[in-house]
């Protein structure tokens, strides 16, 4: 079955890399110099459309994190509207990397993900100039994200917005015991562009 337009669109205002560069050289005691790369997996589920997400501080391209999926999809019962659905990688360590080199990503199976049932966003479109849109995805409970890692539990408050070149990241890390924030954009969105 085809995507709707909307769909599509987002796709393609996600796909590629980018840089918080102008925002980390304005406010360098808040902001650290990010890379981001969204790569789309083919094949790895039968509905929407999935990408790869990694960053890496840019003093250390070499030592990405945060590997997870984020899958676009449309609701069954109204496919006009989207969400997105997280996905963690068992071994992320195994696809570090796969940002720079999307071809890692080739050996992604369905045996190495898991569904992040708490990890939904709601996406919010608008259109503030023709015919660009701009996206707003967040999330459908005040719940944050939660999953373990290495019998660790890590929770993040995520969302984002996006229109043409421009990518904003709400995520913050939230620690499980105390309910604070203690990484991300405790100020306020990061601001990426699309390079």
């Amino acid at each position: 079955m085809p995507h709707n337009p909307e769909l599509i669109t987002l796709a393609h205002y996600l796909a590629g890399e980018f840089t918080n560069k102008e925002q980390a050289l304005a406010e360098p005691a808040w902001y650290v110099h990010l890379y981001l790369w969204h790569r789309p997996v083919e094949g790895l589920f039968s509905e929407g459309i999935t990408f790869f997400a990694e960053q890496a501080n840019v003093l250390k391209l070499d030592q990405p994190y945060r590997q997870r999926l984020l899958q676009l999809r449309e609701v069954a019962l109204n496919p006009l509207k989207i969400q997105v659905q997280y996905y963690k990688i068992f071994t992320p360590t195994d696809f570090r990397g796969a940002g720079a080199n999307p071809a890692l990503l080739d050996n992604l199976t369905l045996e190495q993900v898991e569904l992040l049932p708490d990890c939904v966003l709601d996406v919010a479109i608008s259109q503030p100039s023709y015919p660009d849109y701009y996206f707003e995805a967040l999330p459908t409970s005040d719940r944050p994200c939660s999953f373990s890692y290495e019998d660790k539990i890590y929770q993040v408050q995520l969302g984002f917005a996006t229109n043409p070149g421009n990518f904003l990241s709400y995520d913050k890390g939230i620690d499980p015991k105390t309910g604070k924030v203690i990484w991300g954009a405790m100020l306020g969105a990061y601001k990426f562009t699309k390079f």
